[in-house]
């Protein structure tokens, strides 16, 4: 854990997209500010800036909690993000800069790493920065924060995607990978289209693997336990 502003900052903001700080959760600034050697006034510019990136909400005589997740947000997620991903993508490939597509590159180098060793809390962050990248290559002080916005619940629904717990999950993960290299690819050939229709492909990925996890089949009920016959009797 690092000290000072820079540190509070990056660890809300990790915390925040792994769940260790689950949605809701209410955020203490005296605590915090101990932890952090910092005095109440740099704790709340921090969270002010935290608010204004859609990491946290600041309630009047409230204090601060994790910006929450309920049936209204995941609605409206599912409802726009491939909408905002496309319109991303597209312009991206108009105005990325040669610096940006190098940061992208290394990033998916972190992220290929990282599901290549079973690095959950690595994936989930690379592969975090990789979207944002290209969400810094559009240029667009419009679409910029509805992304980041975005990015954060895409994380947190979906962290358990970085979790894979059998062949088929690490299929897709292995199938994220391969889409982000054809994101780079097609990036730097300038492939408008190829870019949009891989925004798709992975978009519908990424809503399958969260559908499980908000969605996960109903457990079975446990076989039936061998109960002594006198009880069976007495409960005739």
């Amino acid at each position: 854990m690092k000290n000072g502003k820079s540190g509070l900052y990056e660890d809300l903001k990790r915390k925040i997209l792994t769940m260790e700080l689950d949605p809701d959760e209410d955020l203490d600034e005296v605590s915090l500010g101990e932890r952090y050697g910092l005095s109440r006034t740099p704790v709340r510019e921090i969270f002010r800036r935290l608010e204004g990136e859609g990491y946290i909400d600041i309630r009047a005589n409230r204090g601060a909690r994790v910006s929450p997740m309920n049936h209204q947000t995941l609605r409206h997620f599912f409802l726009v993000a491939p909408m905002i991903y496309a319109a991303i993508g597209r312009l991206a490939v108009q105005n990325f800069k040669p610096k940006q597509l190098v940061d992208l590159k290394d990033t998916q180098e972190r992220f290929r790493s990282a599901t290549n060793s079973g690095d959950a809390l690595g994936m989930v962050l690379e592969n975090n920065r990789f979207h944002e990248i290209i969400g810094e290559m559009s240029g667009n002080a419009y679409l910029q924060p509805s992304l980041g916005r975005l990015l954060i619940d895409h994380a947190r629904i979906g962290h358990t995607f970085f979790r894979p717990r059998n062949d088929d999950m690490r299929q897709r993960l292995q199938l994220a990978v391969e889409h982000h290299d054809g994101f780079i690819a097609a990036i730097n050939k300038h492939d408008e289209d190829t870019v949009v229709d891989l925004v798709f492909e992975h978009w519908e990925l990424s809503r399958e693997n969260m559908e499980m996890f908000i969605a996960p089949q109903g457990m079975k009920a446990d076989a039936l336990v061998d109960v002594p016959a006198e009880l069976m009797e007495k409960s005739l």
